[in-house]
């Protein structure tokens, strides 16, 4: 048995109690691996051995690497992370927008032991406030650009650095030594939390270990996008989500092909590089893949083999109108954050439009009922999964609610084909997703109610043709408030303010009163009718 590498033992000693966990398919050939694994060592030096030092490994803003350049790079902020007193265990967090530094960044931390917490740029300083306060974080790598939130965080005690626009660090890291032993992490050391939002608003910190991270590209990546070296990837999501982090840093890193990282992945902007850079990959939600379709004239994307859908239901029309315009078929799939990536999915002649997918190797689902019996075909329950990766909450509640009987309950209503393929219906919960983004209901509605002229909200997702859901407020005004456009669109900006831009309600109604229940519980299902 390995034991552990971790110094700090956080995060090992706040993991659920084992009988919490959910079963753990630990024997299945695609993910398999030995007790004793650093996920940083598998992803550059084992790739290194496959593809040479000189295979480009990414292409960003901040600059291109190889494979042996990205390596040194890491090695070195290795080296400087422990010279600042860093030590196995130690939870790192980075707020960095989509490039090379923020991956070198990131596989630096596992490769010295520690703990990543990837953040959103997005975010604001009451949100990451709630992150540094449950992963107790004690040192920060902040790009200088998105320095003032993480400054504003009132209970943040830890070292910070500076990243990037000539900083100390900048300078640090390019004394040290490109040399470095690796951590010896078992394979059940925790490598990364990944925060979700909560349908309650109170984020949850998943824990995933070292062979989590090559587990999902071994399993989803591996059976279902199948990368080559030769392939170049690029997409719109951020790093920070799990979606991200595998679709666009551990697929493509694991098998030596390239990375094509964005700032700025707008849909005008994503239909550029693609033709740019001839990328083959593309991850990114339904919503983009709409947007993109009307811009398709005079560009060439005909390098593309391979586009994953993920983060936001895929609507038939959009399978269809994207099929239609450019011949491919887009790779829909189910994950969570709780799981680490996809674990529904389908490519090539096994795609079924409008359907999910099937468990993809490695994986098993089924859809249960609310006592927790398994439905027949056609009928809808509840989504029920398990794998090689699956939920671990840090020293929260809700991971009785999420495992039951030693499976993932993903908080989707699915169901289910007789011949064993996955349909979508909808969200069990009042998560509200949004272009990729998932967004708590209540943590809206409280930054609307921080708002003087507001005394009630409800706020619910709707459907939407362009964003699948849009965020919706239903407001009652304080008496001395008159409803107006001017009121709503004040209202909407207090709410980029106060939480991240993206989350803020694109839609206002003011309304007298909101429905209730005999006992005042509001009854947010009225208000989606």
């Amino acid at each position: 048995m390995i034991k552990s590498a971790h110094v700090d033992t956080f995060a090992r000693d706040n993991l659920p109690d084992e009988s919490l966990w959910p079963e753990l398919i630990l024997n299945h050939p695609a993910a398999t691996y030995p007790e004793q694994l650093n996920a940083s060592f598998e992803l550059l030096e084992r790739t290194i051995e496959l593809v040479g030092p000189n295979k480009a490994a990414i292409i960003a803003a901040d600059g291109n690497f190889t494979y042996g350049e990205l390596l040194e790079l890491v090695n070195r902020i290795s080296n400087y992370l422990i010279a600042q007193g860093v030590v196995p265990g130690n939870r790192i967090a980075i707020r960095s927008p989509n490039n090379a530094m923020a991956v070198a960044i990131w596989l630096a931390i596992l490769r010295v032991g520690a703990i990543a917490v990837t953040t959103i740029p997005l975010q604001r300083a009451v949100e990451l406030a709630k992150i540094v306060e449950i992963g107790q974080i004690q040192f920060a790598l902040v790009d200088h650009r998105f320095i003032e939130e993480w400054q504003a965080i009132p209970n943040y005690s830890g070292k910070t650095f500076i990243v990037g626009g000539g900083s100390a660090f900048d300078t640090e890291i390019a004394k040290q030594s490109a040399e470095f032993e690796v951590c010896g992490t078992a394979a059940d050391d925790v490598s990364l939390f990944a925060f979700t939002s909560g349908s309650t608003g109170v984020p949850k910190a998943t824990m995933h270990f070292h062979r989590d991270i090559l587990a999902i590209a071994d399993t989803f990546s591996k059976n279902v996008v199948k990368p080559t070296k030769d392939d170049v990837f690029a997409g719109s999501p951020p790093i920070a989500f799990t979606f991200g982090l595998g679709g666009l840093v551990i697929f493509p890193l694991r098998v030596g092909a390239t990375t094509v990282l964005l700032e700025n992945a707008a849909p005008p902007v994503l239909l550029e590089k693609i033709s740019e850079y001839k990328i083959s990959v593309l991850f990114t939600a339904p919503t983009a893949y709409r947007a993109m379709l009307a811009q398709l004239e005079g560009k060439d994307i005909s390098s593309l083999r391979r586009c994953v859908s993920a983060g936001e239901h895929l609507p038939l029309a959009t399978w269809r109108a994207w099929f239609d315009a450019t011949g491919n078929k887009l790779i829909d799939g189910i994950g969570a954050t709780e799981l680490l990536h996809i674990f529904i999915s389908a490519s090539d002649h096994e795609i079924i439009p409008g359907l999910t997918g099937k468990p993809v190797p490695g994986y098993q689902a089924m859809v249960v009922d609310e006592s927790f019996v398994e439905v027949k075909n056609g009928e809808q329950g509840l989504l029920a999964v398990k794998g090689p990766t699956g939920c671990r909450y840090l020293n929260d509640a809700r991971q009785k609610d999420y495992v039951v009987d030693g499976w993932n309950l993903t908080g989707d209503i699915y169901t289910q084909t007789s011949e064993g393929y996955f349909k979508y219906e909808s969200r069990a919960d009042d998560m509200i997703i949004s272009s990729g983004y998932n967004i708590a209901a209540p943590e809206v509605e409280n930054a609307l109610l921080v708002h003087k002229g507001v005394a009630e909200v409800a706020v619910v997702g709707l459907p939407d043709d362009e964003r699948g859901m849009v965020v919706t407020a239903y407001v009652v005004l304080r008496p001395e408030f008159l409803a107006s456009d001017v009121m709503a669109k004040e209202l909407q900006d207090h709410v980029k303010n106060q939480i991240a831009p993206y989350k803020y309600p694109r839609s206002i109604h003011f309304v007298d009163s909101l429905p209730k229940t005999t006992t005042g519980k509001l009854q947010r299902f009225r208000l989606k009718s």
